[in-house]
């Protein structure tokens, strides 16, 4: 295995020297490409197309398809090839010239003549190359051209005998020369990191990628000229504050070298937006990417777009109605229609979207009525009979909020808000007056997601400071991600705000949503990865993609300091050494692996054991992994376990880690056993 890696090495080496050979000969003989500075590209491709497609139909007008009944083949062959030649020759007489550029992706050589695929950002189109054309020298430089050379290219459309409109070049500039090799396609996981990691090479080899954020650009667009209709203002606030605040998140935490002061980076864009409110600026909005230091997983990423929007004088009635038409208004401009369809599933955007209230829901798909419950103590011995892990300072409301976690948001496929929340889960949300206990606040869900979260916002400074005073002791209790007091935002609501609605929008979920996306890396263009190489706090450094292939191993042992390493003794309430010496140690490979909601260590894997069925193991280990980083390893598994229900799922089996004790310190690390990945799942261990 060994001599063949190094034997591709070589190959893929001296691929690379040859093309750098190819630069270095352009650039003795006066033809550096990278001297060029600008090219006149007069059109895309796909305006190329559509452009040849309207003069045909105009100068072909009324011009009948040539009659080949009762020929031989040899007879109707030429017929055709002579009406082919009349066609040309009419289009050909009064041609369109364009000045195309772009890359090059495919190329034929053929003698005196050839072909090439230019792609561009519209599209792509074939050119056809003539030595007597474009001249010896050039079609000589073409000829040593590689797949990835980017090209201006000037000439006239014409239809080639097989139907496809293409440009005959006159004149060919080699604008760039690649000197790397483009892949043939993407598949698989490692592939799937190499997208994520180099979203240039996807943009190139993907139109299905590069559709995404075509459409990506497109609702931006169209959500700003949707509120600028409806008189809303657009604003910039800072990313840098003193009080992370309007939104429970843990933030991230910089240092400010020029005031010597400790900043955060925002997690929402509320409280300085509603400061504008106060400032008499009745209808703002802001698109910006706030920051959540929390892991990541197929529709969460530590850094994202978020979209808020206030209104004065309107409630959250008002702020239904909004996003209700801004829905149905994006469906349409992006998708054309207000019907979608996501993973198979049809959503129909353009009937009135379902109301419930959160103690409806919780009544209608969990059978509980939180209405009948009649105390924080009540809520908490309810959840326990239920299995729903809580905390000991939640009371009734936050207990009502984790029974519709965990029994409704699934079944919420359809366009549905969810209305009147708990008012301990709400700390800047006006109480509803009928029903002190809850507040004037909806989310909506579509698919099972969270797409928005909105407010009748608290405008009483005297009852937001006794909020902000619950929130600092849940901090001191222990919750990183309870708000805390801001006096300056305070101080604004005591010069006073008038009533007013308000409402985030997650917008890289929303994109999901419009574009079919699986995960929302796949809305991002560059989303948060682990670095490539480095070392990072667990003590355990990253290979390159291209040295994983090579080795078979993702983790090299050597970077980890065993010097003072023990076996975590899980179950061991469970399991004495008796029957861990008849423990089935099996290599088992990551299909999946994803964060389980409402808990902050466990990570649930889908794994292949060599069965042929899944199995489901959860570890806490989400301190020192995160879940994408993991999908495809080979892990070492205990199979013959009894399995072991952890938040409502089952878990069949363990896998093993290393637990390194650190000198000097209390805390620990711990490492998965990851081994190589040529092993294959199922293999026993002796």
């Amino acid at each position: 295995m060994g001599n063949n890696n190094q034997g591709e090495g070589q190959d893929l080496n001296q691929l690379l020297k040859v093309r750098r050979d190819k630069l270095a000969d352009l650039q003795a003989n006066g033809r550096d490409p990278f001297v060029i500075t600008k090219f006149d590209q007069t059109h895309h491709t796909d305006e190329v197309k559509d452009l040849y497609s309207t003069h045909e139909e105009k100068l072909l007008a009324g011009r009948v398809a040539p009659v080949t009944e009762g020929l031989d083949e040899k007879e109707a062959r030429e017929v055709i090839n002579n009406d082919y030649n009349e066609r040309r020759a009419i289009m050909d007489a009064d041609p369109i010239n364009v000045s195309i550029a772009g890359r090059m992706m495919f190329k034929r050589v053929m003698g005196k003549a050839s072909f090439c695929n230019i792609q561009d950002l519209k599209g792509n189109i074939q050119v056809y190359v003539a030595r007597d054309v474009i001249g010896e020298e050039p079609y000589a430089d073409f000829k040593k051209s590689d797949i990835g050379d980017i090209y201006g290219i000037k000439g006239y459309a014409f239809r080639t005998k097989t139907g496809e409109i293409s440009v005959h070049a006159s004149e060919m500039t080699l604008l760039s020369k690649s000197l790397q090799i483009l892949p043939e396609k993407f598949h698989g996981l490692n592939d799937t990191d190499v997208r994520y990691r180099q979203r240039y090479v996807d943009l190139i080899m993907n139109k299905e990628s590069k559709d995404v954020f075509v459409k990506r650009s497109l609702m931006m667009r169209e959500i700003r000229n949707f509120l600028a209709g409806r008189d809303f203002m657009e604003v910039e606030t800072p990313m840098l504050v003193e009080n992370a605040g309007g939104a429970a998140a843990r933030p991230f935490i910089t240092h400010y070298n020029a005031l010597s002061e400790e900043r955060k980076l925002r997690i929402s864009l509320e409280l300085y937006l509603k400061r504008l409110i106060v400032g008499g600026l009745e209808r703002v909005f802001e698109i910006g990417r706030v920051f959540r230091n929390e892991g990541v997983d197929a529709r969460h990423n530590p850094e994202f777009t978020l979209m808020e929007l206030y209104q004065a004088y309107t409630d959250y009635e008002g702020m239904m109605e909004l996003t209700e038409s801004m829905f149905r208004y994006l469906a349409e401009k992006v998708v054309g229609s207000t019907t979608i369809s996501y993973n198979g599933i049809e959503i129909d955007l353009g009937k009135p979207f379902e109301r419930l209230t959160m103690t409806d829901a919780v009544k209608k798909y969990a059978g509980v009525d939180f209405d009948e419950i009649a105390d924080d103590e009540a809520a908490k011995a309810l959840a326990r009979e239920k299995g729903i892990e809580f905390e000991d300072r939640h009371k009734k409301g936050d207990i009502l909020n984790l029974f519709f976690e965990e029994y409704c948001e699934d079944k919420l496929v359809q366009p549905t808000f969810i209305m009147d929340h708990p008012i301990e889960i709400s700390p800047l949300t006006k109480k509803k007056p009928s029903d002190p206990s809850k507040v004037e606040r909806f989310e909506l869900f579509i698919n099972g997601w969270e797409m928005c979260n909105a407010y009748s916002e608290l405008n009483d400074p005297i009852d937001q400071r006794e909020r902000f005073k619950a929130q600092d002791a849940n901090a001191e209790a222990g919750d990183d991600e309870a708000e805390h007091t801001d006096e300056d935002f305070l101080n604004a609501l005591e010069i006073g705000m008038p009533p007013t609605g308000g409402i985030g929008y997650g917008l890289d979920r929303l994109c999901m949503l419009l574009t079919d996306s699986a995960a929302i890396r796949d809305v991002l263009l560059f989303p948060t990865l682990k670095a490539v190489g480095k070392s990072n706090t667990t003590g355990h450094a990253e290979e390159s993609p291209a040295e994983e292939a090579k080795t078979g191993f993702f983790t090299p042992n050597e970077k980890i300091d065993f010097s003072n390493v023990k076996i975590e003794e899980y179950f061991e309430d469970q399991v004495d050494f008796d029957t861990f010496s008849k423990s089935d140690f099996r290599a088992v490979k990551v299909k999946d692996c994803v964060a389980v909601p409402k808990s902050k260590k466990l990570l649930q894997f889908t794994l292949d054991d060599g069965t042929g069925k899944d199995r489901t193991i959860l570890s806490g280990i989400h301190a020192f992994y995160e879940p994408e980083e993991l999908i495809g390893k080979t892990l070492i598994a205990i199979t013959n376990l009894p399995p072991r229900p952890m938040m409502g799922i089952e878990s069949c089996g363990m896998l093993l880690s290393a637990v390194n004790n650190l000198k000097d310190s209390e805390d620990e690390e711990l490492h998965l056993l990851l081994v190589d990945n040529h092993i294959p799942a199922g293999a026993k261990l002796y």
